[in-house]
C-alpha cells in the first residue's frame, strides 16, 4: 500500500481516484505551458520523444510542487498524459483491447464497456465534458467531419473499421454522448462461430449449402446481436470466382473474399447537397456487374431496390435488418416499402418479397451476453395473400444435471423447399445412404444428420 496524505491507495487503484485526476490536470496545465514555449518544434516529435519529454516534465513538476505521490504513481500520470498529447487519452487502452466490443460514454465520469455481450461500468473517467469533446474532435479531424452546434450529430467510420457516433448539446441533455462500435481486424469464420456456440453442426452445413447455392438471405436481429459478424462469416462460403459489391451506410463489413467492391453512402452537407444514399448506391451497383449484392443493413426506402436486385438475377445476395422475429421482419419490409412510396397492391408487394427471399436467419443476444442463432426460417411462397414460411430450426435452452444452461436447436425434420438446394439435398441423401447411418436421436440435430 502507498500512503498519500490521509488516504491509502493501491498502485492499481490510483488512476481511478479523484487525486489522480487532480494531479493529472495540474501537470497537464504545466505541460501546455512548456509546449507553448517549444512552439512548432513539438509538433515534429515522435511519440517516443513525447513520452520521454512528459516523463521528465511530470517528475520535475511533482518534485517542484511537493505532491505526495510515489514513483509508480508519477509514471501512471505521465503515461496518461502521453496518451492525451500523442493519442486518444482514456480511450486509447480501450480501443487497443481486443476483448472490448462497444465503448459507451454517457458523461465524463460514466464510461460503459461491453465485453462478450455484457455491459459494465469501466473505472476510467474524463476530466470534464470538454475533455470528451477534445478527444472526439481529435478522432474526427483526419476524417473531415464536423461536430458543433450546427452539426450536433455525427456518424463516422474509424480508420480501424470501427464506428463512431457522437451527439452533443443541445440534443444531448447531459453533455456529449459517444458510442463506439469496434470490429475485429480478422473477421470471425464460420468455424469460429461454430466453436463459440452460435449454431450447431447441422446449421453450419445448411448455411454453407444455402450460400453456395445462391440463396438470398436476410439476417434479422436487434442491436449488437451479431448480425454483421454473421454476415462476414457467411461470405467465407462464397466462391472466389464471384464478384461481390457491398453497400453500407457506414462501412463495417470486412469480407474475406478476393473480389469485393466496397461502397459507402455519403451524408449531405449542412444544406443537404452532396447526399448519396444507400438507395443510390444499390441502383448504381447493378451497373457494376455484381454476382452478389451485400447490403450492410436495410432501414429505409432502399429495401425496394434490394428486393429488385434479388429478383433480377443477383441471386445469393444478403443483407441485415432490425426485427424481433422472422414474421416481424416481413412486416417491417412491407412498412419500409410503404416509406419508399410503393404504389402497387399489397398482394403484389408480398409476392415480390416471397420471390426475392429464401431464408431469414434470426440472431439474438441472450441475457448472459451469448449470441445465438434463434431461428432459421424459409420463405416458401404465398398462400391466402400471406407470405408462407416454415421454420427449419429453433433455438432452445435447457439446464443440464450440473445446473448449467446449455443450448440446443430443435428441428422438425422439414426439408428446405427451395429448388436451389435440390442438388445439395440429393448429395446429402446419397452420402447418408452410402454410410448407412442409423437415424440420429433428436437432440438438437436436424434432418441433415439423419437418414431420410
Amino acid at each position: 500500500m502507498i500512503v498519500t496524505g490521509s488516504v491509502q491507495f493501491g498502485d492499481d487503484d490510483f488512476s481511478s481516484t479523484p487525486r489522480f485526476q487532480e494531479v493529472k490536470s495540474s501537470a497537464y496545465e504545466h505541460l501546455l505551458s512548456r509546449i507553448e514555449e517549444l512552439g512548432a518544434e513539438f509538433g515534429r516529435w515522435s511519440r517516443e520523444a513525447i513520452q520521454d519529454f512528459v516523463e521528465i516534465e511530470v517528475a520535475g513538476f511533482v518534485r517542484q510542487q511537493r505532491i505526495p505521490i510515489n514513483e509508480s504513481e508519477v509514471h501512471q500520470v505521465a503515461s496518461s498524459l502521453t496518451k492525451e498529447l500523442a493519442g486518444l487519452g482514456p480511450l486509447e487502452d480501450l480501443l487497443a483491447d481486443p476483448t472490448v466490443e462497444d465503448i459507451l460514454i454517457n458523461s465524463y465520469d460514466k464510461v460503459f464497456v461491453s465485453r462478450l455481450g455484457v455491459l459494465a461500468l469501466e473505472p476510467i473517467r474524463f476530466s470534464d465534458n470538454q475533455h470528451i469533446l477534445r478527444i472526439v474532435r481529435r478522432i474526427l479531424a483526419p476524417l473531415g467531419r464536423r461536430l458543433d452546434e450546427s452539426t450536433p450529430m455525427v456518424d463516422a467510420r474509424l480508420p480501424d473499421g470501427g464506428r463512431l457516433n457522437v451527439i452533443i448539446e443541445p440534443l444531448a441533455v447531459d453533455g456529449p454522448t459517444v458510442s463506439i462500435r469496434k470490429f475485429r481486424q480478422e473477421p470471425l469464420t464460420p468455424s469460429d462461430l461454430l466453436g463459440l456456440g452460435t449454431y450447431n453442426d447441422d446449421i453450419f452445413r445448411l448455411l454453407e449449402a444455402a450460400v453456395q447455392s445462391r440463396c438470398n438471405i436476410l439476417i434479422s436481429g436487434g442491436t449488437s446481436s451479431g448480425k454483421t459478424s454473421l454476415l462476414n462469416a457467411l461470405a467465407f462460403f462464397i466462391p472466389e470466382t464471384e464478384r461481390i459489391v457491398t453497400i453500407e451506410d457506414t462501412a463495417e463489413l470486412s469480407l474475406n473474399h478476393p473480389h469485393v467492391v466496397r461502397l459507402e453512402a455519403r451524408q449531405g452537407g449542412y444544406d443537404g447537397n452532396g447526399l448519396v444514399s444507400i438507395r443510390d448506391l444499390i441502383r448504381n451497383s447493378l451497373r457494376m456487374r455484381p454476382d452478389r449484392v451485400v447490403v450492410g443493413e436495410v432501414r429505409g426506402a432502399e429495401v425496394m431496390d434490394m428486393l429488385q436486385a434479388m429478383n433480377t438475377g443477383h441471386e445469393g445476395s444478403m443483407t441485415t435488418i432490425h426485427a424481433n422475429s422472422p414474421r416481424e421482419c416481413l412486416y417491417r419490409i412491407e412498412m419500409l416499402a410503404g416509406f419508399a412510396g410503393y404504389q402497387g397492391s399489397e398482394d403484389s408487394l408480398r409476392r415480390q418479397i416471397a420471390s426475392a427471399l429464401d431464408f431469414i436467419i434470426q440472431i439474438g443476444r441472450l441475457s448472459n451476453g451469448k449470441r445465438r442463432i434463434l431461428s432459421i426460417t424459409e420463405i416458401t411462397g404465398m398462400g391466402d395473400n400471406v407470405i408462407s414460411t416454415q421454420e427449419l430450426y429453433r433455438h432452445e435452452s435447457y439446464i443440464d444435471p450440473e445446473g448449467q444452461e446449455q443450448d440446443k436447436w430443435k428441428s422438425l425434420g422439414i426439408h428446405p423447399h427451395t429448388p436451389k438446394l435440390a442438388r445439395m439435398r440429393d448429395q446429402w441423401y446419397d452420402a447418408d445412404r452410402a454410410r448407412d447411418n442409423p437415424p440420429a436421436p433428436d437432440n438438437g440435430g436436424g434432418f441433415w444428420g439423419r437418414k431420410r
